[in-house]
């Protein structure tokens, strides 16, 4: 059973930015999708790819895929930047 660890992202829809502290745990797919012959929908057996679990910091997320042998790897946040802009840039 693998694993990814991640920082939830700011949403890109709104300024706040709620729940970006947290650490993510989320099951990787084990098997493949495939298209529901009658529906036309996509899905598969593998209902932990449905799971996601929340954590206060990547140690902790850690220290539950030790505890449980699940294999995890921690996907770094990167870096936030902010681009300084003038409005008078708009018309150069």
């Amino acid at each position: 059973m693998a694993a990814r660890i991640y920082q939830r992202p700011k949403n890109a829809m709104q300024s706040g930015r709620a729940r970006t502290d947290e650490w993510v745990l989320e099951f990787e797919q084990s098997e493949a999708r495939r298209a529901d012959p009658l529906m036309g929908w996509t899905g598969s057996g593998d209902t932990q790819a449905q799971v996601q679990l929340t954590f206060g910091s990547v140690d902790e997320a850690k220290a539950y895929a030790d505890k449980y042998g699940i294999v995890a790897r921690v996907h770094a946040t990167p870096p936030k930047g902010l681009k300084l802009q003038a409005y008078a840039d708009n018309f150069r």
